[in-house]
Protein backbone atom coordinates (compact mmCIF):
# COMPACT_ATOMS: atom_id res chain seq x y z
CA UNK A 1 0.00 0.00 0.00
CA UNK A 2 1.35 3.39 -0.96
CA UNK A 3 2.00 6.07 1.65
CA UNK A 4 -1.04 8.38 1.50
CA UNK A 5 -0.62 11.96 2.74
CA UNK A 6 -3.49 13.60 4.61
CA UNK A 7 -4.30 15.97 1.72
CA UNK A 8 -4.72 12.97 -0.63
CA UNK A 9 -7.23 11.20 1.64
CA UNK A 10 -10.32 13.42 1.25
CA UNK A 11 -11.34 13.79 -2.39
CA UNK A 12 -14.54 15.87 -2.14
CA UNK A 13 -17.61 16.41 0.04
CA UNK A 14 -20.84 14.61 -0.74
CA UNK A 15 -23.68 17.09 -1.20
CA UNK A 16 -26.99 15.23 -1.21
CA UNK A 17 -30.28 15.77 0.55
CA UNK A 18 -29.59 12.95 2.99
CA UNK A 19 -26.08 14.17 3.83
CA UNK A 20 -27.40 17.70 4.40
CA UNK A 21 -30.04 16.41 6.85
CA UNK A 22 -27.51 14.63 9.09
CA UNK A 23 -25.31 17.74 9.32
CA UNK A 24 -27.55 18.90 12.19
CA UNK A 25 -26.12 15.94 14.16
CA UNK A 26 -22.55 17.08 13.28
CA UNK A 27 -22.10 14.28 10.72
CA UNK A 28 -20.31 15.15 7.47
CA UNK A 29 -19.97 12.93 4.40
CA UNK A 30 -16.89 12.82 2.14
CA UNK A 31 -15.67 10.79 -0.80
CA UNK A 32 -12.26 9.46 0.23
CA UNK A 33 -9.37 7.54 -1.29
CA UNK A 34 -10.34 3.83 -1.50
CA UNK A 35 -7.02 2.88 0.13
CA UNK A 36 -7.51 5.18 3.16
CA UNK A 37 -8.10 3.75 6.62
CA UNK A 38 -10.39 5.17 9.32
CA UNK A 39 -7.40 6.51 11.26
CA UNK A 40 -6.07 8.28 8.16
CA UNK A 41 -9.50 9.82 7.49
CA UNK A 42 -9.75 11.05 11.09
CA UNK A 43 -6.27 12.56 10.94
CA UNK A 44 -6.97 14.24 7.58
CA UNK A 45 -10.21 15.87 8.75
CA UNK A 46 -8.60 17.18 11.94
CA UNK A 47 -5.61 18.61 10.04
CA UNK A 48 -7.58 20.15 7.16
CA UNK A 49 -10.23 21.92 9.25
CA UNK A 50 -9.20 24.03 12.26
CA UNK A 51 -10.96 23.46 15.58
CA UNK A 52 -12.50 20.15 14.48
CA UNK A 53 -12.33 17.06 16.70
CA UNK A 54 -13.53 13.74 15.25
CA UNK A 55 -15.51 11.35 17.46
CA UNK A 56 -16.15 8.52 14.98
CA UNK A 57 -15.62 7.54 11.33
CA UNK A 58 -17.90 5.16 9.42
CA UNK A 59 -16.86 4.02 5.93
CA UNK A 60 -18.62 2.38 3.01
CA UNK A 61 -16.92 0.73 0.02
CA UNK A 62 -18.71 0.80 -3.34
CA UNK A 63 -17.72 -1.37 -6.30
CA UNK A 64 -17.78 0.18 -9.74
CA UNK A 65 -20.96 -0.08 -11.76
CA UNK A 66 -21.01 -2.20 -14.90
CA UNK A 67 -21.47 0.04 -17.93
CA UNK A 68 -21.94 -0.81 -21.58
CA UNK A 69 -21.15 1.11 -24.73
CA UNK A 70 -22.12 -0.80 -27.81
CA UNK A 71 -20.77 -4.33 -27.48
CA UNK A 72 -18.10 -3.44 -24.95
CA UNK A 73 -18.61 -3.88 -21.19
CA UNK A 74 -16.58 -2.10 -18.57
CA UNK A 75 -16.69 -0.97 -14.96
CA UNK A 76 -16.55 2.48 -13.42
CA UNK A 77 -14.00 3.20 -10.68
CA UNK A 78 -14.45 1.92 -7.11
CA UNK A 79 -15.30 4.57 -4.54
CA UNK A 80 -15.25 4.87 -0.78
CA UNK A 81 -17.51 7.12 1.27
CA UNK A 82 -16.85 8.22 4.85
CA UNK A 83 -19.30 9.68 7.36
CA UNK A 84 -17.37 11.67 9.97
CA UNK A 85 -19.07 12.43 13.32
CA UNK A 86 -17.66 15.37 15.26
CA UNK A 87 -17.64 15.85 19.03
CA UNK A 88 -20.16 18.20 20.68
CA UNK A 89 -17.58 20.89 21.53
CA UNK A 90 -16.07 20.77 18.02
CA UNK A 91 -16.54 23.63 15.56
CA UNK A 92 -18.59 23.09 12.38
CA UNK A 93 -16.83 22.57 9.04
CA UNK A 94 -16.92 25.84 7.08
CA UNK A 95 -17.24 24.42 3.56
CA UNK A 96 -20.77 23.25 4.38
CA UNK A 97 -21.81 26.56 6.00
CA UNK A 98 -23.32 28.20 2.90
CA UNK A 99 -25.27 25.15 1.71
Amino acid sequence: MADIKYYDVILKPVVTEKSMNVMADKKYTFLVNPEATKNQIKEAVEKMFDGVKVAAVNTMNYDGKTKRRGNVYGKTAKTKKAVVKLTEESKDIEIFAGL
